[in-house]
C-alpha cells in the first residue's frame, strides 16, 4: 500500500499504476505541479492528530533494543551454528551467509534511521536524549552523528534548490561533461553506476561530499573546518570524529580476538548492504523523473519541500526500515514526527497535499534503474501549465525538469 493507504490523491501514473501511461511504458509521465500551493503549512499540521508529534523516550528506545537483538541473534547464529548445522555444500552454505548478511544489513539500516531521527529530535522529547542515542547509533555504524546531522539539517533547509541543496544535487544540462554520453548512456554504464554508487557511495559522500553541494575545496564530514560546517560546528565534528575512531577501535580489537574473518561475516559484510540501501533510499527519495527542481528565482521552503516521492519497498522492508521510504513526504513537512506515527500523519495530510503528493508504487530496483536512465541532468523547458492545465507557450524560467537527451 505504501505510505498512505487508501486515498482518494492519485499515484504518479508508472506502467504499475492504475492511471498507467508511465516512462517505462513508452508514455510521458505525470509531471508535479510546481506553482506555489493554496495550502498552508499550518493547515497540515492541524490535520495531523496531536497524539503523532509525541515522541515517548521508552517507545523509541523499544525500536533499538528490537533492531539490536535482531542483528545479534543472527549474527550469533551464522558465526556458532552454521558450520554446525548446514550440510558440507558451499552452494547451501553461500546461500545461508547471503541471506543471513542481507537481512543482517535490512535490520541495522533500519537501525541506522533511528539515529537519522535522533538528529531531527523525533527520539525523544528530551534534547540529550536524542542527541546520546543517535551518537551511539551512528557511531557504532562508523557515521560522524553530530557531522552528518548538521550537513542534513542543510539538506532539509534548502531541498531541491539547485544552488544550496546539500545532497543528491543533478547537474544542468549545460555542466554535464562530455563523457556522460558515451560512459552513462548505456546500459554497461548505468550498470556500472548503480553498482559504484552502491558500495562506494555513502562512505564518498562522507569523506569527499561526492554528489554533495560543490564547495570551492574539499567538503569532508571528518573535517571541523570543513566548509560544510559552521564555527559553532567544529565541537560536534570534533566529537563525531572520536566516537567513529572509538568504534573504530573497539571493531579493531574484536579482529583480533577472534579473526578478521569473524568480523567480516559479523558485521563488515552486512555494513556492505547497509552502505547499499542507504545509497538507493536517499537516491530514489529525492529523484523521479515528474519532480522538478528550483533555482534561486523560484525556489521556496514549502515547494522545496515537497519535492520528494514515496515508494514501496514491500510490506516487509518497509517495516523493517522503520517506513523511513514511503513517509518521506510527510518527513520533509514535519521532521520531528516519530516513524511509528509517520504513516498515520501520512495518510492525514494526503487529502490537503492532493497532486502534491507524490507516491510511486514501482518496485525499487525497477525504479532506480528507470530514474538512472532518465535523470542524468535536470534543464528548464516550456512545458508549463497555467491553473486550468492549459498548455502555455513561454519558457517556465527557474523550474527545472530531469532529462536525459544527449
Amino acid at each position: 500500500m505504501g505510505a498512505g493507504g487508501k486515498s482518494p490523491v492519485p499515484e504518479i501514473a508508472t506502467p504499475s499504476s492504475p492511471n498507467g501511461g508511465g516512462s517505462g511504458g513508452g508514455g510521458k509521465m505525470e509531471r508535479a505541479p510546481h506553482a506555489k500551493p493554496r495550502f498552508t503549512l499550518s493547515q497540515l499540521k492541524k490535520a495531523i492528530p496531536p497524539h503523532c508529534f509525541r515522541r515517548p523516550t521508552l517507545r523509541s528506545l523499544s525500536y533499538v533494543v528490537w533492531d539490536l537483538v535482531q542483528v545479534f541473534l543472527l549474527a550469533s547464529l551464522s558465526t556458532n551454528y552454521f558450520h554446525r548445522l548446514l550440510p558440507d555444500n558451499p552452494v547451501v552454505s553461500g546461500a545461508a551467509w547471503l541471506l543471513t548478511w542481507f537481512a543482517q544489513g535490512c535490520i541495522l539500516t533500519g537501525y541506522w534511521i533511528i539515529a537519522h531521527d535522533c538528529g531531527h529530535h523525533a527520539f525523544s522529547d528530551v534534547e540529550w536524549v536524542n542527541d546520546a542515542a543517535g551518537f551511539l547509533i551512528h557511531s557504532s555504524l562508523l557515521v560522524p552523528y553530530f557531522s552528518w546531522k548538521y550537513s542534513h539539517r542543510l539538506h532539509h533547509s534548502n531541498t531541491a534548490s539547485l544552488e544550496r541543496d546539500e545532497s543528491f544535487v543533478p547537474l544542468r544540462r549545460s555542466q554535464l561533461p562530455t563523457y556522460y554520453k558515451y560512459v552513462f548512456n548505456n546500459p554497461l554504464g548505468r550498470t556500472l553506476a548503480l553498482a559504484s554508487s552502491a558500495l562506494l557511495g555513502w562512505p564518498l559522500y562522507l569523506l569527499f561530499n561526492a554528489t554533495g553541494h560543490t564547495y570551492d575545496r574539499l567538503a569532508s564530514h571528518f573535517d571541523p573546518y570543513s566548509p560544510v560546517f559552521r564555527g559553532r560546528d567544529r565541537l560536534g565534528v570534533l566529537a563525531s570524529d572520536a566516537g567513529v575512531a572509538a568504534f573504530a577501535y573497539l571493531y579493531y580489537r574484536v579482529a583480533a580476538a577472534k579473526g578478521a574473518k569473524w568480523l567480516l561475516c559479523a558485521f563488515g559484510a552486512p555494513m556492505l548492504v547497509v552502505h547499499a540501501f542507504l545509497a538507493l533510499i536517499i537516491f530514489l527519495q529525492h529523484t523521479h523523473p515528474s519532480l522538478p527542481r528550483y533555482d534561486d528565482s523560484e525556489w521556496d521552503w514549502m515547494r522545496g519541500a515537497l519535492c520528494t516521492v514515496d515508494r514501496d519497498y514491500g510490506v516487509l522492508l518497509n517495516k523493517v526500515f522503520h517506513n523511513v521510504g514511503d513517509t518521506h513526504v510527510l518527513h520533509h513537512l514535519f521532521t520531528t514526527i516519530p516513524h511509528y506515527n509517520a504513516m498515520e500523519a501520512t495518510r492525514a495530510i494526503r487529502p490537503i497535499l492532493g497532486e502534491y503528493y507524490r507516491f510511486d508504487p514501482t518496485p525499487f530496483w525497477k525504479a532506480a534503474w528507470r530514474e538512472v536512465r532518465e535523470c542524468v541532468y535536470v534543464e528548464e523547458d516550456h512545458d508549463d501549465r497555467d491553473s486550468d492545465g492549459q498548455q502555455q507557450k513561454q519558457k517556465k524560467k527557474g523550474v527545472f525538469w530531469y532529462g536525459n537527451k544527449f
